[in-house]
């Protein structure tokens, strides 16, 4: 971002100036360090397993009838999300710094078994932070991260959220900064993390405006991306921001009404504000206190959005909308029933934007939609949300075997 950009900085105590600008510097220097390039590089294709697939829904454009609809598939990663990408970036830059431990937090869990899983392929420790509340939503990928090695620590205040989670990881971080890195998990934070996560994730773009050259020979109309904190968005945005002809739209939780603890939308409600070390857009109270929020998934169930990502939306450049729970949830069944997709929560909220949006334009026309992971994690929520007793009865059953 620009210096004079409205969004960004670092708002942090003084004894974390140091950490950042040593940060800064070893970021900077990995960015034209060749032997960094092609050790990350090479985690990227023989470990993560880049480029990810380009998939066309053939069916669900059929169904549609308009627009050519393409998923770039990010759940082909390994660990089953785009998160593998910025942690892979962070954690060899934590190494090079002679940090022992990395440090993370969680909503949706895909960031937190990233995390775990790099910090097992480059030996080092590593202590996630995450909501109560979204230990329960998420529990299959607690039982990954404690099998890879990492210590998950619940947090029990607030709204057990994602939130609360960074909260305790910045302490945990200012309590262990000549040992640990903190590998903030979205475009989020105080500098150098948001153009640092993004920086590392548009490779996403980068892979997209290629594969559909490849395929169509041309550019896309629409690029879609669910947001949370913004890294699955910025990263897919980033490499189509000059070309004015492409629309980026960013899909927001909608939850289910437009009150204060309702949603998780900076459409509907945010202001600008400071919180956990930069400014942006964030839902807050009339007071000024960060608002509850809420969404079915909990990797979008946060009150702010990365500063760069704020100010493409400020600019015009990025579209912001919402999706209600239902909406993702009809969208994900709609998907997975005509092309053999199971999306994300998170993601299945970009496809609910996509089903809006294709019948509306022509033929001719290509949306991309970011599958920011797949809905291996969300198997409890789908099995909720569908009120599916079958599904039920076999927990009661397996419960039942455990003892």
């Amino acid at each position: 971002m620009n210096k004079d950009a409205h969004f960004g900085g670092a708002y942090v105590p003084e004894m974390l100036w140091e950490t950042l600008h040593e940060l800064t510097e070893a970021f900077n220097t990995a960015r034209n360090d060749s032997v960094f390039q092609s050790e990350f590089q090479d985690l990227l294709k023989n470990f993560s397993g880049r480029p990810t697939p380009l998939i066309f829904a053939a069916r669900a454009t059929g169904e549609l009838g308009g627009a050519k609809v393409y998923l770039k598939n990010e759940g082909a990663n390994h660990t089953g999300a785009h998160k593998i990408t910025h942690c892979l970036g962070q954690g060899l830059i934590a190494k090079k710094l002679g940090k022992k431990m990395l440090i993370a937090e969680t909503g949706a869990g895909q960031h937190g078994v990233a995390t775990a899983t790099v910090a097992a392929k480059l030996g080092l420790e590593c202590v996630v932070f995450m909501g109560s509340e979204d230990i329960r939503r998420q529990r299959p990928n607690v039982f990954l991260m404690e099998r890879l090695g990492a210590k998950v620590v619940p947090v029990e205040y607030g709204s057990k959220t994602l939130k609360d989670a960074v909260n305790e990881a910045l302490k945990f971080w200012m309590e262990h900064l000549h040992d640990a890195h903190y590998c903030i998990g979205s475009v989020l934070g105080p500098a150098p993390y948001p153009e640092m996560n993004r920086y590392f994730q548009s490779v996403i773009g980068r892979e997209i405006k290629e594969e559909l050259r490849e395929r169509e020979g041309a550019l896309p109309a629409a690029v879609v991306a669910c947001v949370g904190g913004g890294s699955n968005a910025m990263g897919s945005f980033w490499e189509f921001v000059p070309d004015a002809a492409v629309r980026l739209i960013g899909v927001e939780a909608g939850g289910i009404g437009k009150n204060i603890g309702e949603h998780a939308s900076r459409k509907i409600a945010g202001e600008l504000g400071i919180f956990q070390g930069y400014k942006s857009l964030f839902l807050q109270t009339k007071d000024g206190q960060i608002a509850p929020t809420h969404s079915i998934s909990a990797g979008l169930d946060y009150p702010g959005v990365g500063p760069e990502l704020a100010q493409l939306y400020e600019s015009g450049r990025v579209e912001l909308t919402y999706a209600l729970d239902s909406e993702a949830v009809e969208a994900a069944d709609f998907f997975a029933k005509l092309e053999g997709v199971i999306p994300a929560l998170e993601s299945a909220h970009a496809l609910s934007e996509v089903r809006k949006m294709a019948p509306t334009m022509p033929k001719e026309a290509i949306i991309v939609a970011t599958l920011s992971g797949r809905g291996d994690k969300d198997l409890f929520n789908f099995a909720r949300a569908f009120k599916d007793t079958s599904f039920r009865d076999f927990l009661k059953d397996e419960y039942g075997r455990y003892e």
